[in-house]
């Protein structure tokens, strides 16, 4: 026994008995068990080490303990249909396949708390430029220790290590090691079916799907998904949408008239605050507040400030928050529907909606046209103008990009010119992004202190958010100056966090507690949603609600009716509105519990309830469960079906043309150029044609050396 073990110990009498025992029969088949045994090994630590599944109970812990077996079994068993040297590069192929899709899984839901989709995998043309920055920043060394087995295992076969098996084993036994992994595929989905049932049907969360069947098995339930999505537009039809609108009828709710129309026909500015949460609202670091600007704008006596509001957003983060704000439509399961359907796909959006009120309608990003896919959903969402990054000269100096795109002072003072040639009443939607990961900014503009949480992606995330807080103020200073201030109806809202779920211990920190609980994770989700009038009737309202409902609410103020749209969320201004905030992973919040990450909580209190001791929750938490299940399914219908091409009964609404929108920089000029003299209703019109721009103060020191660049 003692010699055994001394010869365990020795590194080279460990690799000799291996190899010993490999060699005697069969060296094939001791090679694939051996890639199965490291697929198993880091797939499984994986799971603890860099994913948060939220596993309870001696079921889900042994069910991630088999879920990586089954696929790494039938993928490898595919080199047993073969012999000699091919068999082995071919199980060497198959576990590379494997790990690449773990090491591609660990890097996306290290920032983003979701596992890659094909939706997104599809949307690389959109967004690839600008995820591959933001992934290059969080990639740590010790990740590619997923591809450390491989790079042995090739080094074993080409310097001839291994006794290659010329004679393989018979057809036979590859195919019952094949039928072997789909049977205990079967078992595990047998177990899990038992543990928590309607996996496939009902559950919306991918956490749930990776840890009951496995991440491969993922891949393979969200290709399903991804086509039964694209299959669905030849299926709908027009009965579809009547079991909608039917729907959407029981969901509608009386307008309050102390608000209804009390701002109508005035302009609308939407300001697009990219991945600022709600704690940052009056948040201090070293006793200075983090945004005092938009702390002023949130207490003002002319603010209708929601402090319960949800982002609502999936896979498709700040393309779903447009896809609620402007049509009340949740973003999909998989994948963004801007990008998928943003272009073939009717709306009834906004831009739409208030163009045929006589609006100019116009969108602002400092960024390529075609992130997002926004170039083309735009026009179907009825833009009048996408001023993107070709209409802007200083788009193009490097120090005036950071991230995603133009530094928000620099956007935000350049977007002055166009805005004072919009033609009055307008919509102007500007999206801010230096608050977007991975929250850097070069020196020369850092004028706060950072956190010291330790966590690098953290740290940086209040410096980013005060200075957008302080290019908003220029852009309301200007606005004062021009003579839109009066005029307008401000809406602010954020998109998503900006801190992910996977940096608790940082999170702790922020909020000053010892350890983070899923209730405080829930509430971490809370984002802004402000919208303030001049001589509107503000203050701190503390409805629950969620980007679903921007839309309705908003429509409520401008006094337009919605009694024929199809929307999904509800005007939270309605006295009758009662608080119902369903996520895109269908987890739930309402006044008195919430559901998240697969608990329980009084939200209230904060405390966790189980179903079990609270017939209460057992009620709401059944009424939820299908309202969510409802309205996430309608809207997927609406969408996947593209249903509201079917659209007869909305009298109020005209579908649009996408033809008659053209969002080339010689054309939106052109345009402007006509306006001025068709529709003189612009701030530069009724100037005379005298610019406003010397109005517009900022403090950007790019600007201070360089000489304005503004388009001639």
């Amino acid at each position: 026994m003692i010699g055994l073990l001394k010869r365990i110990s020795n590194p080279k009498n460990l690799w000799r008995q291996i190899k010993r025992t490999m060699d005697t029969s069969a060296p094939i088949v001791w090679f694939f068990i051996l890639n199965v045994v490291l697929v198993w090994l880091k797939t499984y630590a994986e799971y603890h080490m860099n994913f948060n599944l939220g596993v309870e109970g001696s079921t889900q812990q042994f069910l991630l303990f088999l879920n990586p077996i089954p696929t790494a079994i039938i993928f490898l068993s595919i080199s047993l249909y073969f012999r000699g040297v091919t068999s082995y590069w071919l199980a060497i192929i198959f576990n590379l396949i494997q790990s690449i899709w773990l090491f591609a899984n660990m890097l996306y839901y290290r920032e983003f708390s979701d596992f890659l989709s094909m939706g997104i995998l599809g949307s690389g043309s959109s967004t690839g430029t600008n995820l591959g920055k933001s992934i290059a920043a969080i990639i740590h060394w010790t990740d590619y220790l997923v591809f450390i087995d491989i790079v042995i295992l090739i080094f074993l076969v080409v310097f001839k290590q291994l006794t290659i098996d010329h004679k393989g084993v018979q057809k036979k036994f590859a195919i019952l090691t094949t039928l072997f992994g789909i049977i205990l595929m079967l078992v595990d989905y047998g177990i899990a079916s038992t543990d928590r049932s309607g996996l496939l049907t009902r559950s919306f969360d991918n956490n749930y799907i990776v840890k009951y069947l496995g991440l491969n098995e993922y891949a393979v339930f969200n290709a399903v998904q991804t086509y039964n999505q694209t299959e669905s537009r030849k299926r709908a039809k027009p009965s579809d949408l009547a079991k909608v609108k039917k729907f959407v009828a029981t969901q509608k709710l009386p307008a309050n008239i102390q608000y209804y129309g009390t701002q109508k026909g005035k302009n609308v500015f939407m300001i697009h605050l990219e991945s600022f949460q709600q704690f940052l609202i009056d948040y201090k670091v070293d006793g200075q507040e983090v945004t005092p600007n938009l702390n002023k704008f949130y207490h003002d006596q002319n603010t209708l400030s929601f402090d319960n509001f949800y982002n609502q957003v999936g896979q498709g983060k700040t393309s779903d928050a447009e896809m609620m704000q402007e049509n009340s439509l949740y973003g999909l399961a998989t994948g963004s529907a801007m990008v998928k359907y943003g272009t073939s796909n009717t709306f009834e959006s906004l831009p739409a909606i208030l163009g045929q009120r006589g609006y100019t309608t116009a969108a602002f990003h400092g960024d390529v046209a075609s992130f997002w896919n926004r170039d083309n959903t735009y026009k179907s969402f009825g833009y009048n103008y996408f001023f993107s990054k070709a209409y802007y000269a200083n788009a193009n100096k490097a120090n005036y990009n950071i991230g995603y795109g133009m530094k928000d002072k620099i956007f935000l003072r350049d977007s002055a010119k166009y805005i004072e040639q919009l033609p009055q009443p307008f919509y102007a939607k500007l999206i801010t992004v230096t608050n977007h990961y991975p929250y850097d900014l070069d020196k020369q503009n850092i004028s706060f202190p950072a956190t010291k949480t330790g966590d690098k992606t953290v740290d940086g995330y209040v410096q980013t958010a005060h200075y957008l807080d302080q290019a908003f103020a220029e852009l309301m200073s200007y606005l004062k100056k021009a003579g839109l201030y009066d005029n307008s109806v401000f809406v602010l809202y954020g998109d998503h966090y900006g801190i992910s779920e996977n940096h608790q211990d940082a999170i702790a920190q922020l909020l000053g507690k010892d350890k983070i609980t899923n209730n405080d994770l829930a509430t971490f989700q809370k984002v802004p949603f402000m919208i303030h009038a001049t001589g509107l009737k503000g203050g701190i309202d503390h409805t629950y609600g969620g980007e679903i409902d921007m839309l309705p609410t908003l429509m409520d103020v401008l006094g337009i009716p919605d009694n024929n749209m199809t929307m999904f969320g509800q005007d939270m201004l309605s006295s009758k509105y009662d608080g119902k905030v369903v996520f895109r992973d269908g987890d739930w919040i309402t006044p008195t519990y919430t559901k998240y990450n697969n608990q329980y909580f009084n939200t209230k209190t904060g405390d966790q309830v189980t179903l079990k001791s609270d017939k209460k929750l057992q009620k709401v938490a059944k009424q939820m469960s299908a309202y969510a299940t409802k309205v996430l399914g309608y809207s997927d219908a609406v969408i996947t079906g593209d249903l509201l091409r079917f659209d007869t009964s909305n009298s109020d609404f005209n579908l649009i043309n996408k033809k008659n929108y053209n969002y080339k920089k010689t054309e939106g000029l052109a345009s402007l150029k006509k306006a001025l003299k068709s529709n003189p209703s612009s701030v530069l019109a009724k100037n005379k044609g005298k610019s406003t721009l010397s109005d517009y103060v900022t403090d950007a020191p790019e600007l201070k050396t360089d000489s304005d660049d503004d388009d001639k």
